[in-house]
């Protein structure tokens, strides 16, 4: 928890309500964005990104499972993230096991949609090698290095980094294989496919302070917020996903705006991001030659 005198907070507040926050910025205004991909060798694919002082890691590992019964023409993902204790007090013992809970969920249902995969912004049908048989599993581990707010949307952007660094192996299907048969598959070491990051969307997170909201709140903002939605946006303007965090309800009207404004501040953030990701994976190019 941040502990602030009357003072700090009523400056919180009245600078928010003049559209002036505390540290410059206006109120739909990002902190800076970097973003640095392959940070982890042994993963398919990984990236570290910052925004401010909040500080992410995200990997992504591919595993050859079998779909689920129910969805045979569906790949799946597991995303798990980790809030080291050494980020922030809160994170250690029971705290961080919570946070951590419930960023994972948070993150399952901005990027995966419903149980169906309706809205998915990751396409679950392009991980199926043999429908109802073979497909990639991919496991998503993000990890908390540093925290001063806006964990849920520097972890998203932050996988959006790491999935587009991700070179899934191309696989070769011995042909015979029928009925309830599992077919035998070759997984190459030399060939991979790039994964498709096309309708991966962004998170921004509105933070209700007072009369206003703001995005990418700091971690003193974040502990005078009344409620904040999180909305999962993709380049093309669709909601992919949306979560509401706080005990203060909102009038329908108001999340309706939210959603506007969350929608429009995407533009940016993902602007950012592919400029980000586009200068990491040119150093990463030449670093390989």
């Amino acid at each position: 928890m941040v502990g602030l005198s009357a003072g700090e907070r009523q400056f919180i507040y009245g600078g928010i309500a003049q559209d002036l926050r505390s540290d410059g910025r206006q109120r739909l205004q990002f902190r800076p964005i970097s973003v640095q991909t392959g940070v982890i060798p042994q993963a398919n694919g990984s990236a570290r990104a910052t925004m401010g002082a909040t500080d992410v890691i995200a990997s992504i590992k591919a595993e050859l499972g079998k779909p689920a019964p129910l969805r045979p023409d569906k790949g799946k993902v597991s995303i798990f993230i980790d809030c080291s204790p050494t980020a922030a007090p809160v994170f250690e013992g029971r705290g961080g096991e919570e946070l951590s809970a419930e960023l994972s969920v948070g993150l399952q249902r901005c990027l995966l949609g419903g149980k169906s995969g309706a809205g998915a912004g990751i396409d679950l049908s392009s991980l199926i090698v043999v429908e109802g048989k073979v497909c990639w599993d991919l496991y998503i581990d993000g990890l908390v290095i540093s925290s001063d707010g806006n964990l849920l949307d520097a972890l998203a952007a932050a996988i959006k980094a790491a999935l587009s660094n991700t070179g899934i192996p191309k696989v070769s299907v011995s042909v015979g294989a029928s009925g309830e048969d599992q077919p035998e598959v070759d997984v190459s070491d030399e060939e991979f496919m790039q994964f498709d990051t096309s309708g991966v969307p962004v998170v921004v997170t509105l933070t209700k302070v007072g009369r206003h909201y703001i995005v990418d709140a700091t971690l003193e903002e974040e502990s005078q917020m009344s409620s904040a939605v999180s909305v999962s946006v993709n380049r093309h303007g669709r909601v992919c996903g949306l979560i509401k965090r706080g005990g203060t309800g909102l009038d329908p009207s108001v999340v309706l705006d939210m959603v506007s404004v969350a929608k429009h501040a995407s533009e940016t953030l993902i602007a950012v991001l592919d400029s980000e990701i586009a200068s990491a994976e040119a150093i990463d190019d030449d670093d390989a030659i």
